[in-house]
């Protein structure tokens, strides 16, 4: 197994954890979930630079994980279900998709 693919498994393993505490209203190991999922979506996103395709999609998710986050801390500190701040970062993650798959379809239909 290459060495991206372990660190792959490894932010899934992380984010599982993180996910759980949230569910499970374990603030103290959400947040300290937190930090390390979103760092190693970063160094993901980092290291799939000269792949467009995982370039695209790594990038959403660290959008799509610090949306998560904030809503996460949202629930946890302010007792609300809807955390406004942490909506552009979902929109981010989604235009950043619709923008790599509108590419990819208009690059099809080019040739």
């Amino acid at each position: 197994m290459n060495e991206i693919r372990k660190k792959e498994n490894l932010h899934v393993v992380l984010w599982l954890i993180k996910d759980f505490a949230w569910i499970s209203g374990y603030k103290l190991l959400g947040l300290i979930m937190a930090p390390p999922t979103i760092i190693l979506a970063i160094y993901l996103t980092w290291l799939s630079k000269n792949n467009k395709s995982d370039f695209y999609h790594n990038l959403s998710i660290c959008f799509w994980i610090s949306a998560n986050v904030i809503w996460m801390f949202g629930e946890f500190y302010f007792h609300d279900t809807k955390r406004y701040v942490a909506i552009p970062f979902f929109i981010c993650g989604l235009g950043i998709m619709l923008f790599y798959y509108l590419n990819l379809l208009i690059s099809k239909y080019k040739k």
